[in-house]
């Protein structure tokens, strides 16, 4: 009986992280669920803006309200995009075909983090230009002039804020990597921890000292009020942000490269 002998060519080059963001990219929107999670956004968007011209008098009738009417369900929304597009591989179980055809998951996981980064960019300016659009339409409706309280700089300040709730959530999804398990965990991290932390900072004075070095939502709140004042304010974000973002991002990386996919 003869032995065939299969050359493998080594120096052939692999998946180029751009075609894998493509590729994700097109999976966020592929699927029925995953097409209507993402129109989400601009209908919510559109819903904030319409209730804005209806309901807010005509002296508060200004940009950064509908920017704020249009940014809270942002930021619901795309951290739970970002966990759907890392669980999707394990709850659907396709990843065994997903590192098969990639075998390199570190590539995979950055790719799946650049797809939905791109994703919230994009919403996050298809949503405040449909906030600009309801402040003219608004003014023009009640008479009033536009009133433009908020800068470029103030809205990438937002933008970058409403990034790092999406990396929260693609870090639950990482760690986690089951959809209903990633979701609690996202809105206990978002609803719970912060009460309890705002409560022990009341109470207890040697915790109200460290209450911003350790409550990464807390710490991102200049982000959202026009930017930072002094250092510290960055220090507090970067700290926090470490114990919150980078070291269970950290653990979530390694289980993924080393478990086994089934």
């Amino acid at each position: 009986m003869s032995t065939q002998v299969v050359t493998i060519d080594t120096d052939r080059p692999g998946v180029p992280v751009s075609r894998l963001v493509k590729v994700e990219l097109r999976k966020m929107f592929d699927t029925r669920s995953g097409f209507w999670l993402m129109m989400s956004i601009a209908i919510v968007a559109a819903l904030a803006t319409i209730g804005c011209i209806l309901f807010v008098p005509n002296e508060n009738l200004e940009y950064s309200v509908f920017g704020a009417a249009v940014g809270f369900p942002m930021a619901i929304l795309l951290p739970v995009i970002a966990i759907l597009s890392v669980t999707g591989e394990w709850s659907q179980r396709t990843g065994l075909i997903t590192f098969t055809l990639a075998p390199h998951r570190g590539q995979v996981i950055l790719a799946k983090a650049l797809a939905a980064i791109i994703v919230a960019v994009v919403s996050m300016l298809l949503a405040f230009a449909i906030g600009a659009l309801g402040n003219v339409l608004g003014s023009m409706l009640n008479g009033v002039d536009p009133v433009w309280d908020m800068s470029v700089g103030d809205l990438l300040l937002i933008i970058g804020g409403n990034v790092l709730g999406l990396l929260i959530g693609f870090m639950l999804g990482v760690l986690i990597r089951n959809t209903p398990g990633a979701i609690v965990a996202y809105f206990v991290y978002s609803f719970v921890l912060p009460t309890i932390f705002g409560i022990l900072a009341e109470l207890v004075d040697w915790f109200k000292d460290i209450h911003l070095w350790i409550d990464f939502n807390a710490a991102q709140t200049p982000l959202f009020e026009g930017g930072f004042d002094n250092g510290e304010q960055y220090a507090q974000l970067g700290v926090s942000g470490v114990i919150w973002l980078v070291i269970p991002l950290a653990i979530g990386l390694w289980a993924v490269l080393r478990s086994e996919v089934k």
